[in-house]
């Protein structure tokens, strides 16, 4: 099975990388919520920073999320549009702090539900053994200095 489409790893990328597959599964798990959801990756990790009644401004998400705050202004932008988050000045200085809406919180609790139902339907393609060994050989290469 070819987990992403050969156009964007090369296949002789592939061939002999083990960080290669890894990326390639990654991406190609994401692209597929992504369609899924209709849910950009940004958007899903700025709802996830604003869980649990969370109160920020933009350069904090940006921060947390280690994203360039362009690219976060824009989404809450659009995400305020939509009813997902509300903006409001800060007391002091030019800060705007942004929270989720309840609108946004179901939004994210579907987002959560989905994901969820990936990773049920994973666990039942892969046999007990195959979950502990792929989990194992994960933290394995996570925890590898190179």
């Amino acid at each position: 099975m070819n987990i992403v489409p050969r156009k964007e790893i090369p296949e002789d990328i592939l061939k002999d990388s083990v960080l290669a597959h890894i990326a390639a599964a990654y991406f190609s798990v994401g692209k597929r919520l992504e369609r899924k959801t209709r849910c950009s990756a940004t958007r899903g990790f700025i709802l996830s920073t604003l869980r649990g009644g969370a109160t920020l401004n933009q350069n904090q998400i940006a921060t947390l999320l280690g994203l360039d705050r362009t690219v976060v202004h824009r989404a809450i932008k659009l995400m305020a549009q939509e009813g997902l988050v509300a903006e409001r000045k800060a007391k002091s200085g030019r800060a705007i702090h942004v929270h989720l809406t309840p609108k946004g919180n179901r939004y994210r609790e579907r987002l959560i539900k989905a994901r969820v139902a990936a990773d049920e339907n994973i666990r039942h393609q892969l046999t007990s053994d195959e979950r502990t060994t792929l989990l194992r050989l994960l933290k394995l290469i996570a925890d590898l200095a190179f």
